[in-house]
């Protein structure tokens, strides 16, 4: 009597902007789940890292411009469920912020819907407002918007500022503060949530996995610190004594305008990554979880604060780097 098995193969996952930073933790936590993982990026040659997340050809990079009908299409079709981690914080060249966060989003979620996927995940972010003064803002919730008409049975998953290994403050500041004695800081009052980059990552899989209703969930960490305290958090991590230097709101929208000539002046070539006008108006916002948001508490999941992982990226920002526990210890030798 023979023994005949049944080869199950596993559901494809497509997640756009699969290589960018919060991207590659949700790529690596579907991989874990069992999924066959497409990461669609606009150059895959540069996403090739995210292949050895799994077995061999579970992840496969492709190509797909999501200002792009037809390839966007051809990364979604056939797959069970998408998830869009494309966002922008300033624009460069054709990759404006109404192409890409609204025009984008929709695209996603339309074809998504009309190739029958089962499953849309779209990243977006506290204080997206379609209604807010800030063009960041106001285009996250234009997006929010357009997908929820075009898949409205689609999760959106809206994190505070997010921390991890390749995080774009900690690190940021992290070089301003290891090259320069002062630290400008607009908005010092303002409010942040800092949620773990990896904690979002499994919130995203929760919800694909069907373990978690569909919905809009608000991600934030045990902690809520002003912009202030984070940057005080910062320097005593990376062991460096740094003036925080509080610029007022107007001198730095007029230093945002300012920046924002530099690509008209440079004919595209430089981008305003430094500051923009948006950027300026978020940062007098508070960026918490609302009262009456569903959170991690409704995914069942504890998110880590920031203690011990800062240190385990931020040390190289440290006078000494890595030996700056080892000449600390030192000095207490007698």
């Amino acid at each position: 009597m023979s023994s005949q098995s049944t080869l199950v193969t596993p559901p494809i996952a497509t997640v756009f902007g699969g290589s960018g930073f919060v991207g590659r933790y949700i790529v690596q936590a579907l991989v874990r789940d069992g999924w066959r993982v497409r990461v669609a990026v606009r150059r895959p040659n540069e996403a090739t890292f995210t292949m050895p997340y799994g077995r061999v050809g579970q992840v496969q990079p492709i190509q797909a411009n999501i200002r792009d009908e037809d390839s966007t299409l051809a990364a979604i079709r056939g797959a069970s469920a998408v998830v869009n981690c494309v966002g922008i914080l300033y624009p460069h060249g054709k990759q404006e912020l109404d192409a890409v966060q609204v025009e984008g989003a929709e695209r996603i979620a339309r074809l998504a819907k009309a190739e029958g996927v089962q499953q849309l995940l779209h990243l977006s972010a506290i204080g997206a407002d379609a209604d807010s003064a800030s063009i960041n803002a106001r285009t996250k919730g234009q997006g929010e918007q357009a997908v929820l008409a075009a898949f409205p049975e689609a999760s959106i998953l809206r994190p505070s500022l997010v921390f991890g290994t390749e995080d774009s403050f900690f690190n940021r500041f992290g070089t301003m503060a290891a090259d320069l004695p002062l630290i400008p800081m607009i908005g010092g009052a303002t409010r942040f949530q800092p949620v773990y980059v990896d904690d979002i990552a499994l919130a995203a899989a929760k919800i694909l996995r069907g373990d978690a209703k569909p919905g809009t969930y608000e991600l934030g960490g045990p902690d809520i610190e002003t912009f202030r305290q984070l940057l005080e958090r910062l320097v005593s991590t990376i062991r460096r004594r740094r003036v925080l230097v509080p610029v007022p709101a107007g001198l730095a929208k007029l230093g945002a305008h300012l920046l924002n000539l530099l690509p008209k002046l440079t004919f595209g070539i430089l981008p305003n990554s430094i500051l923009t006008p948006g950027q300026v108006i978020q940062l007098q916002q508070d960026n918490v979880v609302a009262d009456d948001a569903m959170t991690f508490d409704d995914l069942g999941i504890v998110p880590r604060d920031m203690d011990g992982i800062l240190d385990s990226y931020l040390w190289r920002f440290r006078p000494s780097g890595q030996f700056s526990d080892i000449l600390e210890s030192a000095k207490n030798l007698r």
